[in-house]
């Protein structure tokens, strides 16, 4: 019986017994993950994904990729030039079972992974807990403290969505029209944008009509900057 999943923006056929190397998870060696983003399993096809469906797999090792460089050259009166090399960070797996049924109930962590799974960890780190609602010293109280209470709380709930995400106008040639095309394609951190890959520097080029400008204005470096 094969499977296609689906992982880090890609899709993989894969039987019992393959090895692949697919985008980093967050597994170590040894660690058995189940992947839940199944296409197809056999014959039957997925609506877009088949329900209950899994492909089990135990992570062998986590590994990089072949080097890849990439030159940039900036054609003006003071120009410039600059080769950059590149390690896709990748994981090495080898498949031990494919479920057509039952994966909700198989116990086994799920594969978090592909591009930028740093940035969802750090973006779950962020959540804040909400403060208990105070409890009122007099029963009997005036509805009139009651609402002044209200509204003084009001400000302190605005000023907690307002913090959501990082202030991505921090970074050189970002401003707030940008941010919201970012925040658009579900940019909010610099964390995410840290974590890009070639492939998605190249597909946000494209999105947002950069013309090579994230490289130029080294936005990835700038954003690991800001996230630590």
């Amino acid at each position: 019986m094969f499977a296609v999943l689906k992982t880090g923006g890609k899709q993989y056929k894969v039987a019992t017994g393959d090895v692949l190397r697919i985008e980093k998870i967050a597994a170590a060696a040894g660690e058995k993950v189940q992947f839940n983003e199944i296409l197809m399993v056999g014959t039957t096809v997925g609506a877009p994904l088949v329900k209950d469906a899994g492909v089990q797999a135990e992570v062998i090792d986590q590994i990089k990729g072949e080097k890849t460089i990439n030159f940039v050259k900036r054609r003006r009166k003071h120009g410039s030039q600059r080769t950059k090399g590149h390690r896709q960070q990748l994981t090495l797996l080898r498949v031990t079972d494919i479920l057509e049924k039952g994966a909700d109930k198989s116990g086994v962590k799920a594969a978090i992974g592909g591009a930028g799974f740093e940035a969802v960890i750090a973006r779950s780190n962020k959540k804040s807990v909400k403060p208990a609602k105070p409890v009122a010293e007099n029963a009997a109280a005036p509805k009139v403290e009651a609402k002044a209470e209200a509204k003084k709380a009001a400000p302190k709930k605005a000023a907690a969505k307002a913090t959501d995400g990082d202030d991505l106008t921090q970074i050189s040639g970002v401003g707030p029209v940008m941010v919201k095309k970012l925040h658009a394609e579900g940019v909010t951190t610099f964390a995410q944008i840290a974590a890009w890959t070639p492939e998605q520097v190249t597909d946000m080029d494209e999105k947002l009509n950069f013309k090579g400008r994230i490289d130029r204005d080294e936005w990835l470096k700038q954003a690991a900057e800001f996230a630590k």
